[in-house]
Order: structure tokens, then sequence, then C-alpha cells
């Protein structure tokens, strides 16, 4: 009777961390926190002239403007539909560190009644305040995630800190996956010679076709399509709004918000492989 009593009076082994018990690798989702009302960092701004109409390939080829060019509006944030896909489908995989550039609240953009439920339980979680960029460490992390943002030609296509991270995770073959406009945020890796850190490499983004739709095209800060090409690198897409991911080596790129889904699933399999 004793030894049953100090059975079951004996502590209990202790409880491991939620990570050591799930086993989860660590995924870094970086997200822009460009909001309405921003005004753009970066480069001048110079004007492009949409064709009138689309001809084999539109030209886009950015020209002085001959007269001064008015500020464009600013770029908003970030897809709710992207990221809520982004979010769900890697957390089953992941533990997600949410960061944006100063740790700045993330402004959803195309918010409707499939997501908006979603979006406010999100704003409600502890893990929705995002981790500052600047003191991200990216050897602390497994995988990099970027939804479809439109701000990230605002300020993730520009950041620095960003850069490091990304030259970090190229250095050691980590899996990265950028979604649409997300993809802009890639532009920013840069060696100390100039070069871009994904010379060479296949990838896709937000084509000429679908860019040219926007009111502001003219004054879009950066046109991935061209800087891919003008920096050694092999770009390709599909028709306006198709799905189209492309995989090379540890890099999955997915043309536009519609291929978040299977640009995510690429990465879990890049992890899972590892």
């Amino acid at each position: 009777m004793r030894g049953c009593m100090r059975r079951r009076l004996r502590a209990p082994p202790p409880v491991p961390a939620m990570s050591e018990r799930l086993g989860k690798p660590t995924c870094l989702l970086v997200a822009s926190a460009a909001a309405a009302g921003e005004p753009l960092r970066g480069q001048p701004r110079v004007a492009r002239c949409p064709p009138a109409s689309l001809p084999a390939r539109p030209a886009v080829r950015v020209a002085p403007a001959p007269f001064p060019v008015s500020p464009a509006p600013p770029l908003p944030g970030v897809s709710a539909q992207s990221f809520l896909q982004c979010f769900t489908l890697s957390s089953s995989a992941f533990n997600l560190q949410v960061a944006t550039p100063g740790g700045k609240s993330i402004d959803f953009v195309d918010v409707n009644e499939s997501n908006m439920r979603w979006i406010q339980d999100f704003r409600m979680k502890s893990y929705a305040n995002p981790a500052k960029l600047e003191s991200i460490d990216g050897a602390r992390y497994h995988a990099l995630l970027i939804p479809n943002c439109p701000g990230a030609m605002t300020d993730l296509a520009n950041s620095g800190y960003l850069a490091k991270i990304l030259q970090h995770f190229c250095t050691e073959n980590k899996p990265i996956c950028a979604v649409g406009h997300g993809v802009a945020a890639l532009c920013c890796a840069t060696n100390e010679d100039k070069t871009w850190v994904f010379q060479g490499y296949s990838l896709t983004g937000p084509s000429v076709y679908e860019l040219i739709r926007q009111p502001n095209f003219a004054s879009l800060p950066i046109i991935v399509e061209d800087f891919v090409k003008d920096s050694g690198a092999t770009f390709s897409a599909s028709k306006p709004d198709a799905v189209h991911v492309v995989l090379d080596r540890h890099l999955v790129t997915g043309q536009n918000e519609n291929s978040t889904l299977p640009a995510v699933q690429n990465l879990l399999i890049l992890c899972n492989v590892r």
C-alpha cells in the first residue's frame, strides 16, 4: 500500500517546452510594415509610361522623366489572404516568428468576408505583435517566408537588415519562400561587389502584364521582372493570375497571390527533405 502511495505521490518529470515537444523547426515570416500615408523610401522615382496596347512584351525600361513626377500613392502592406494562407499552413510545421521593419503592426489589404474573422482573431493573439526585423538573427531560423506584400516594394526591397538575413540563408542554403510582391523583398540582398546574391537563380514574381493593370504602375519603385533579368537571374511567368511556382535549389518563388498555397507547400517539402 505504501509502495502504491509512493508511486502516486512521486513528482512528475519536468514538462519540456512546446518547441521541444513538437520538435518543430523555426521559420521567420517577414512582412511589410508599409501603411497608408507613409512616404516611399529608396531610389528617386522615375516615370514609366505603359504602352497603349499590350505588345508581345510591354516596354517598361526606365527613362528620364520629361516632367516632374508627382508623389505616388503609398503602397499598402500585406495581402490578408496570402498572409492567412502562409501563416495557417506553415504554423503546422514550424514555430513561427513574425517580423516587420521596426516591429510595426501589419497593415492588411484586401480584407473580405472570407478572411475578416481570421484577421480579427489573429490581431488578438500575443504572437500578432511582430518582432523588429532589425533585431533578428538569421542563424536562429531554419526557413524564411515572405507572403504577398505590395508594401515590400516600399520598405523590404531597401532593407539592409533583411539583406543580411538573406545573405546568411543563401550561404547556408536554407529554404526561402517569397510570394507575389513579396519577391521584391529579395532585391535588397546584394554582395559587397554589388552583385545580387540570387544571380544565376531561376525565379518568378508579378509579371509586367499583372503590374500594368495597377493604376500606380507608372510610379512603382521597382519592377521585379526587370530587376531579376538585369541582375543576372532567370525570370519566368505564366498568364496573369495563373498559379505559377518556381523552385531552384533552396529558393521557392510564387508569381502572385494565387500561388501562395503551392509555394508554401514546396517550402514545407524542402524542409522535410533537409
